[in-house]
């Protein structure tokens, strides 16, 4: 029931009821006065302000950081939050690593612009394509800061003859410094699809690129994408299954390791 509150008119003597309407917020379901309702810009779509700061906090700390839209699926317009908008609802260290993060995000998917792969370098490297067809054919690229000379499609030392799954496959990235290794139990080893180098110190086999976020098993590297999919059917599988959807990539990754050891003993009978 919405609270009245009874106001005192001096002059008529006389005693006014104002109702003071309460709001559902949709993310937590907890009703609010309307000071506390906070209205996306965008898609003007009301949520208590507490929810809106927590949901845009969280949406930073996971990366989510190119478009972050209005948390309601069912939004027709789906609003999306503008960098002053964010400025004015998160903290300030949240949104310097908004901004930090979303500059990283514009880069990658601009096949125009590249960070330099020499570790410890990130300059913002241009690639000029002789025409648009020639995007996805490998170019030359020299860092303008420390000259190091790559390929835009591997990001491995500029190979003029060799094909990009030549120098891949025989671990070249070796050249700039950085250990490559197909072997099962290496410590780094690169993303298959971008390629970034990533490592592992411990826990779990499932892996997640945290430039393109594909999901992959660190001994065999086959996609584990599939683990990501359920996740997103929503909190209702989560419950009905945890332990299964939980469980899923470890026992993936720890039948790769069986096959391996499997074929270890298998070749070893047949050499005595």
């Amino acid at each position: 029931m919405a609270p009245v509150m009874a106001t005192y008119s001096g002059s008529k003597n006389t005693v006014e009821l104002a109702i003071d309407p309460l709001i559902t917020c949709k993310l937590c379901l907890t009703e609010c006065s309307l000071q506390e309702m906070y209205e996306i810009r965008d898609c003007r779509c009301l949520y208590c302000e507490a929810c809106v700061k927590q949901y845009l906090s969280v949406m930073i700390q996971e990366g989510n950081v190119l478009s972050i839209t209005c948390p309601d699926a069912q939004c027709k317009k789906q609003g999306k939050f503008d960098a002053p908008e964010i400025e004015q609802l998160v903290s300030r260290s949240t949104f310097e690593r908004y901004s930090r993060l979303r500059f990283q995000k514009e880069v990658d998917v601009d096949p125009n612009r590249m960070f330099c792969p020499q570790a410890g370098c990130e300059t913002v490297c241009y690639v000029f394509y002789p025409s648009p067809e020639d995007k996805l054919k490998p170019i030359s690229v020299e860092c303008p800061q420390c000259g190091f000379e790559f390929c835009s499609v591997c990001k491995n030392k500029w190979h003029a003859i060799q094909s990009c799954d030549e120098v891949m496959s025989r671990g070249k990235a070796e050249d700039i410094g950085i250990p490559y290794s197909n072997i099962e139990d290496a410590q780094i080893k690169r993303c298959p699809v971008c390629h970034v180098p990533i490592e592992r110190n411990d826990g779990c086999a499932q892996m997640m690129c945290k430039r393109c976020k594909h999901v992959f098993c660190w001994y065999c590297l086959a996609s584990l994408d599939v683990v990501g999919i359920f996740a997103g059917f929503g909190v209702l599988l989560l419950i009905a299954s945890p332990f299964l959807l939980m469980a899923a990539p470890c026992i993936l990754c720890c039948k790769c390791k069986l096959c391996k050891c499997c074929e270890d003993e298998e070749g070893e009978s047949l050499s005595s």
